[in-house]
């Protein structure tokens, strides 16, 4: 947060966002931190203390989660699974996850509304726009699980079907590397990266951003996506403040 704006009334911190309200889509991988599997209660704590920064400046946070830290229904079905159960395992997988997000945004005094694409009312919600809108509206964040509720769509199309019908005004994909590259960065060190890229340009360099569902749906609905670093402290805010942080999309 710039220096300028502490101590000014919430109403200014306002101004300062250049998204009202966002679709957060964090890769269930990333809640491992060290582990090899599993959660592990210092990521989840970091992610939901800069979910609380957006939150503080007024910024709406709808939140999408993968399930890979977990389960993931395609290795299943690649070692033998009947496919339609490996998905559904996967979807679950996504629940757990939300749910411990849910518990640590909590814990930090956010009010937070699970809802599930699955019914299970015991645990969760199930998902109904008009109620997630209106739980956006009063300043709850609001983690979408269960994917689409449907086997075969990955947690990335679920994102943005999502994002679409909460009218988000963009999807900020939240990954270990800094944005989108010519080439993995991890593997060429000449790799350089976009501060903006079109959504045909993604298509014609077969640079890998989303699963290609996701992806026509975000540019059929002209839904702009943001690639950045979710594990460098500040980032998220900085991207809702719209300072050049990651890649661009649109």
């Amino acid at each position: 947060m710039p220096k300028a704006a502490l101590g000014r009334p919430l109403c200014y911190l306002r101004i300062l966002m250049k998204y009202r309200r966002i679709l957060l889509k964090l890769s269930g991988e990333a809640l491992m931190g060290s582990k090899p599997y599993g959660i592990d209660s210092e990521t989840i704590a970091t992610y939901a203390r800069e979910i609380k920064a957006v939150i503080d400046a007024g910024t709406q946070v709808g939140i999408v989660i993968g399930g890979g830290n977990i389960f993931r229904g395609l290795q299943g079905a690649e070692g033998g699974m009947d496919r339609v159960q490996a998905d559904h395992m996967g979807m679950l997988a996504t629940v757990i996850n939300g749910l411990a997000l849910q518990s640590s945004l909590e814990g930090i005094g956010v009010q937070t509304r699970l809802q599930s694409a699955i019914e299970m009312d015991k645990i969760c919600e199930p998902f109904i726009r008009r109620r997630a809108v209106r739980h956006l509206e009063k300043g709850r964040v609001v983690i979408f699980s269960g994917g689409t509720g449907n086997p075969y769509f990955t947690t990335d199309t679920g994102a943005t079907l999502r994002a679409i019908e909460i009218q988000a005004e963009v999807i900020l994909k939240g990954t270990r590397v800094d944005g989108i590259y010519t080439a993995d960065p991890e593997k060429d060190a000449t790799a350089t990266r976009f501060e903006a890229i079109s959504f045909t340009e993604v298509y014609e360099r077969g640079l890998n951003v989303m699963d290609l569902t996701a992806f026509t749906l975000s540019q059929e609905n002209d839904l702009p996506i943001v690639v950045f670093d979710m594990n460098k402290p500040g980032n998220l805010l900085r991207v809702v403040q719209g300072d050049n942080v990651g890649t661009l999309v649109s």
